[in-house]
Protein backbone atom coordinates (compact mmCIF):
# COMPACT_ATOMS: atom_id res chain seq x y z
CA UNK A 1 0.00 0.00 0.00
CA UNK A 2 1.33 3.50 -1.13
CA UNK A 3 1.64 6.41 1.28
CA UNK A 4 -0.76 8.59 1.27
CA UNK A 5 -0.31 12.04 -0.60
CA UNK A 6 0.02 13.77 3.07
CA UNK A 7 2.65 11.51 4.36
CA UNK A 8 4.12 11.16 0.56
CA UNK A 9 4.41 15.44 0.94
CA UNK A 10 6.11 14.91 4.80
CA UNK A 11 8.75 12.56 3.11
CA UNK A 12 9.77 14.64 0.45
CA UNK A 13 9.87 18.01 2.53
CA UNK A 14 12.04 16.24 5.28
CA UNK A 15 14.45 15.66 2.75
CA UNK A 16 15.35 19.36 2.67
CA UNK A 17 18.54 20.54 4.68
CA UNK A 18 17.44 21.85 8.73
CA UNK A 19 13.93 20.10 8.39
CA UNK A 20 12.91 17.43 10.63
CA UNK A 21 9.77 15.23 10.68
CA UNK A 22 7.95 17.69 12.38
CA UNK A 23 9.17 20.52 10.84
CA UNK A 24 8.17 18.59 7.39
CA UNK A 25 4.52 17.98 9.05
CA UNK A 26 3.98 21.40 9.92
CA UNK A 27 4.96 22.73 6.39
CA UNK A 28 2.66 20.00 4.89
CA UNK A 29 -0.47 20.87 6.82
CA UNK A 30 0.59 24.36 6.39
CA UNK A 31 0.38 24.07 2.88
CA UNK A 32 -2.84 22.50 2.97
CA UNK A 33 -4.67 24.92 5.08
CA UNK A 34 -2.99 27.63 2.26
CA UNK A 35 -4.86 29.33 -0.70
CA UNK A 36 -4.50 26.46 -3.76
CA UNK A 37 -3.02 29.69 -5.63
CA UNK A 38 -0.41 30.10 -3.04
CA UNK A 39 0.14 26.44 -2.86
CA UNK A 40 -0.08 26.08 -6.86
CA UNK A 41 2.28 28.74 -6.75
CA UNK A 42 4.99 27.00 -4.49
CA UNK A 43 4.41 24.22 -6.87
CA UNK A 44 4.95 26.32 -10.53
CA UNK A 45 8.02 28.14 -8.47
CA UNK A 46 9.88 25.03 -7.56
CA UNK A 47 9.30 23.50 -10.92
CA UNK A 48 10.15 26.56 -12.64
CA UNK A 49 13.66 26.69 -10.77
CA UNK A 50 14.79 23.28 -11.65
CA UNK A 51 13.91 23.84 -15.20
CA UNK A 52 15.14 27.33 -15.96
CA UNK A 53 18.37 27.33 -13.52
CA UNK A 54 21.64 26.09 -14.59
CA UNK A 55 25.20 26.93 -13.78
CA UNK A 56 27.17 29.90 -15.36
CA UNK A 57 29.83 28.88 -18.02
CA UNK A 58 32.22 31.13 -16.70
CA UNK A 59 32.15 31.34 -12.89
CA UNK A 60 29.83 27.84 -12.08
CA UNK A 61 27.46 29.92 -10.11
CA UNK A 62 23.52 29.58 -10.52
CA UNK A 63 21.73 31.37 -12.89
CA UNK A 64 18.81 31.54 -15.39
CA UNK A 65 21.37 33.72 -18.82
CA UNK A 66 24.23 31.99 -19.23
CA UNK A 67 27.18 33.42 -18.52
CA UNK A 68 25.30 34.92 -15.41
CA UNK A 69 24.40 38.99 -14.76
CA UNK A 70 28.26 39.05 -12.82
CA UNK A 71 29.72 37.50 -15.34
CA UNK A 72 28.36 39.83 -18.03
CA UNK A 73 28.78 43.50 -16.01
CA UNK A 74 31.61 45.41 -17.29
CA UNK A 75 32.26 46.95 -14.38
CA UNK A 76 33.04 44.21 -12.32
CA UNK A 77 37.20 43.44 -12.04
CA UNK A 78 37.78 40.63 -13.98
CA UNK A 79 41.21 40.31 -12.73
CA UNK A 80 40.05 39.29 -8.76
CA UNK A 81 38.15 36.34 -8.35
CA UNK A 82 36.93 35.26 -5.00
CA UNK A 83 36.10 31.69 -4.74
CA UNK A 84 33.45 30.33 -2.47
CA UNK A 85 32.23 26.91 -1.71
CA UNK A 86 28.75 27.95 -2.32
CA UNK A 87 26.29 29.86 -4.52
CA UNK A 88 24.59 31.46 -1.14
CA UNK A 89 27.99 32.64 -0.26
CA UNK A 90 28.02 34.95 -3.24
CA UNK A 91 24.29 36.06 -2.23
CA UNK A 92 26.47 36.82 1.40
CA UNK A 93 29.09 38.88 -0.79
CA UNK A 94 27.15 40.79 -2.61
CA UNK A 95 25.16 41.84 0.30
CA UNK A 96 28.17 43.67 1.72
CA UNK A 97 28.31 46.24 -1.35
CA UNK A 98 31.56 45.98 -0.82
CA UNK A 99 33.14 43.19 -3.53
CA UNK A 100 33.60 44.48 -7.12
CA UNK A 101 35.46 41.87 -8.56
CA UNK A 102 34.50 38.12 -9.91
CA UNK A 103 33.48 34.94 -8.34
CA UNK A 104 33.96 31.32 -8.76
CA UNK A 105 31.98 28.48 -7.20
CA UNK A 106 33.55 25.29 -6.10
CA UNK A 107 30.09 23.60 -5.17
CA UNK A 108 31.83 22.47 -1.87
CA UNK A 109 35.10 21.85 0.15
CA UNK A 110 37.47 19.35 -0.02
CA UNK A 111 36.20 16.47 3.08
CA UNK A 112 38.75 13.59 2.52
CA UNK A 113 36.10 12.12 5.08
CA UNK A 114 33.22 12.52 3.41
CA UNK A 115 34.73 10.96 0.22
CA UNK A 116 34.70 15.30 -1.23
CA UNK A 117 38.25 15.08 -3.48
CA UNK A 118 39.34 17.38 -5.98
CA UNK A 119 37.65 16.09 -9.00
CA UNK A 120 34.32 16.75 -7.23
CA UNK A 121 34.62 19.96 -6.61
CA UNK A 122 34.54 23.33 -10.03
CA UNK A 123 38.71 23.18 -9.35
CA UNK A 124 40.10 22.34 -13.01
CA UNK A 125 37.39 25.69 -13.75
CA UNK A 126 39.11 27.94 -11.33
CA UNK A 127 42.98 26.79 -12.51
CA UNK A 128 41.95 27.42 -16.13
CA UNK A 129 40.50 30.74 -15.65
CA UNK A 130 43.14 32.09 -13.23
CA UNK A 131 45.53 31.54 -16.35
CA UNK A 132 43.85 33.81 -18.22
CA UNK A 133 45.21 37.38 -16.86
CA UNK A 134 43.65 37.03 -13.30
CA UNK A 135 45.79 38.41 -10.83
CA UNK A 136 44.14 37.31 -7.30
CA UNK A 137 42.08 34.60 -5.82
CA UNK A 138 40.67 35.26 -2.78
CA UNK A 139 39.83 32.32 -1.26
CA UNK A 140 36.40 32.78 0.83
CA UNK A 141 35.71 29.32 2.00
CA UNK A 142 34.28 28.79 5.58
CA UNK A 143 37.19 28.86 8.88
CA UNK A 144 36.96 25.10 9.44
CA UNK A 145 39.42 22.68 8.69
CA UNK A 146 37.96 21.89 5.36
CA UNK A 147 37.69 25.18 4.14
CA UNK A 148 40.93 25.76 5.20
CA UNK A 149 42.16 22.32 3.44
CA UNK A 150 40.71 23.99 0.50
CA UNK A 151 42.29 27.20 0.55
CA UNK A 152 45.80 25.13 0.88
CA UNK A 153 45.15 23.37 -1.94
CA UNK A 154 43.83 26.35 -4.29
CA UNK A 155 46.84 27.87 -3.17
CA UNK A 156 49.46 25.26 -4.03
CA UNK A 157 47.72 25.16 -7.41
CA UNK A 158 47.37 28.68 -8.30
CA UNK A 159 51.18 29.94 -7.22
CA UNK A 160 53.06 28.42 -9.96
CA UNK A 161 50.31 30.06 -12.55
CA UNK A 162 51.99 33.50 -10.87
CA UNK A 163 48.11 34.35 -9.47
CA UNK A 164 48.62 35.77 -5.82
CA UNK A 165 46.35 34.10 -3.42
CA UNK A 166 44.61 35.54 -0.71
CA UNK A 167 42.67 34.23 2.40
CA UNK A 168 39.73 36.74 3.51
CA UNK A 169 39.84 37.43 7.28
CA UNK A 170 38.82 35.49 10.69
CA UNK A 171 38.35 36.81 14.10
CA UNK A 172 36.44 38.46 16.30
CA UNK A 173 32.92 39.51 14.77
CA UNK A 174 31.77 42.77 14.97
CA UNK A 175 29.59 43.45 18.27
CA UNK A 176 31.64 40.73 19.81
CA UNK A 177 33.06 40.52 23.45
CA UNK A 178 36.91 39.65 23.72
CA UNK A 179 36.06 38.08 26.61
CA UNK A 180 33.89 35.31 25.25
CA UNK A 181 35.46 34.45 21.80
CA UNK A 182 37.76 31.42 22.00
CA UNK A 183 41.49 31.20 21.96
CA UNK A 184 41.83 30.24 17.98
CA UNK A 185 39.48 33.08 16.81
CA UNK A 186 41.51 35.51 19.45
CA UNK A 187 44.78 34.10 17.83
CA UNK A 188 43.41 34.44 14.56
CA UNK A 189 42.19 37.95 14.93
CA UNK A 190 45.66 39.34 16.48
CA UNK A 191 47.46 37.58 13.24
CA UNK A 192 45.03 39.74 10.99
CA UNK A 193 45.39 42.53 12.54
CA UNK A 194 45.81 46.16 10.49
CA UNK A 195 47.60 49.24 10.48
CA UNK A 196 44.81 51.81 11.42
Amino acid sequence: MSPSPIARLIQQLAKLPGIGEKTAARLAFHILRAPAEDAAALGAAITEVRAGIRLCSVCCDFTEADPCPVCRDERRDGTIICAVAQPQDVVAIERTGGYRGRYHVLHGVLSPLDGVGPDDLRITELVRRAGTGVGEVIVATNPSVEGETTAVYLAKLLRPLGVRTSRIATGVPMGGELEYADRLTLARALDGRREI
